[in-house]
């Protein structure tokens, strides 16, 4: 990420589902399929998946688009009831099952997973274990991301 020093950079996106969380970034090389492809404890098990081992669970997860099935919409709703969901997903294209896992947990669950749809070229920007704060208002309002390099 550039910047200098310390100063934050900030990213405006769409919000697609609303909530604020602050984590470090897991920037994803490909998409990834809950379903199948992230176990209960939010570890990546899809053995061929480029992060596999690594943990989803309380990261500002990046990732081109969600993969696979419809049921990554209950598994990413249940990760979110047990707490080991990513705190906010950045994606640059709209996944509406994703989207749909969230929407569900809130209404059951009352919790807030945010959602944000970025530009490719922000989202190319973000590495992984940089610090992103995520502030997601509900549509029509955008989301902002900031994000420090330490």
């Amino acid at each position: 990420m550039s910047g200098c020093g310390d100063d934050p950079v900030v990213l405006s996106g769409r919000s697609l589902h609303p909530g604020q969380a602050n984590g470090a970034v897991l920037a994803l090389d490909e998409p990834l399929s809950f379903w199948g492809g992230v176990d209960p404890s939010g570890v990546i098990v899809d053995a061929h998946h480029p992060q596999r081992g690594a943990t989803v669970a309380g990261q500002v997860l990046t990732m081109q688009a969600g993969r696979g099935s419809s049921s990554s919409t209950a598994v990413l709703a249940e990760l979110i009831r047990s707490g080991h969901a990513p705190a906010a997903l950045l994606l640059a294209e709209c996944d509406a099952i994703l989207v749909i896992g969230a929407l569900v947990a809130a209404e059951i669950y009352d919790t807030a997973l945010p959602i944000v749809q970025l530009a490719h070229d922000d989202l190319a920007r973000l590495r992984t274990g940089t610090r992103a704060a995520v502030l997601a208002h509900s549509a029509p309002l955008a989301a902002t991301i900031m994000v420090k390099s330490r």
